[in-house]
């Protein structure tokens, strides 16, 4: 019981504010990971976690069942649940994706903010762990274990200072990757790449044209960058 008691403790006990340069060096390793290829392409498969997550975490809050989820090597995802074939539900599960890595970034950003940067943490190894059982293909095993197995060892051995940083180094890249993989999305929509996206699904649910909900996803991505960066950083500077 004194275990449990210690580690509660440690999760909910608020840490001192990040100084500014930290949080300033973790937005600059950030974006050199999203802005660099040879460190996108890896990285990526985060996003797509968080995607496909994004994904399940909605059709179970919109009443659906979710039958599996799969992380393929070239990044892309797919998630499958199953209701309704229409409705406000498959609606929210679709536009869910290309807004859940900015939503969760944004969630993070609010925990790094009010100094629960070791309870984010926790927080994601427990979605990791949630995710984990609805995994249906060995690649996406490997990947959501990969990150499960960093994001743990950066809670058991690294100290609270460092634990701290890296989880603003991952809020920024959560918001910063997300606008961009909805530039991605556009790009590929133009070559007629992505006849399946989630855009045009939500276009022959809706009956709204699919660029538009590129701009709402776009919209949204970016708004939480904003905000999250305002949380993170704006109010440390004099108006």
């Amino acid at each position: 019981m004194d275990v449990v008691e210690q580690l509660w403790a440690r999760v909910t006990t608020p840490l001192p504010e990040l100084p500014t340069a930290v949080l300033l060096g973790a937005l600059a390793a950030a974006t050199v990971v999203v802005l660099a290829p040879a460190l996108w392409r890896p990285a990526r498969t985060v996003v797509t976690i968080a995607h496909e997550g994004a994904h399940g975490l909605v059709a179970l809050a919109a009443g659906r069942r979710l039958a599996g989820i799969r992380l393929h090597s070239d990044t892309s995802g797919l998630t499958v649940s199953a209701g309704r074939p229409t409705g406000l539900g498959m609606v929210l599960t679709c536009a869910a994706g290309y807004t859940g890595p900015a939503l969760f970034g944004l969630g993070a950003a609010a925990l790094l903010a009010a100094g629960h940067a070791v309870g984010l943490l926790w927080a994601l190894l427990a979605l990791l762990a949630l995710l984990l059982v609805q995994i249906r293909n060995w690649y996406g095993l490997w990947a959501v274990l990969a990150t499960g197995a960093v994001v743990l060892t950066v809670t058991g051995w690294l100290p609270p200072s460092a634990q701290a940083a890296f989880a603003a180094a991952g809020t920024w890249f959560l918001l910063l990757a997300a606008p961009k993989t909805v530039l991605e999305l556009q790009r590929s929509r133009r070559r007629r790449a992505a006849p399946e996206s989630d855009a045009d699904q939500l276009a022959r649910l809706t009956h709204v044209p699919a660029v538009l909900w590129v701009g709402v996803f776009l919209l949204v991505d970016v708004g939480a960058l904003l905000l999250g960066g305002w949380w993170l950083l704006g109010a440390r500077w004099p108006a």
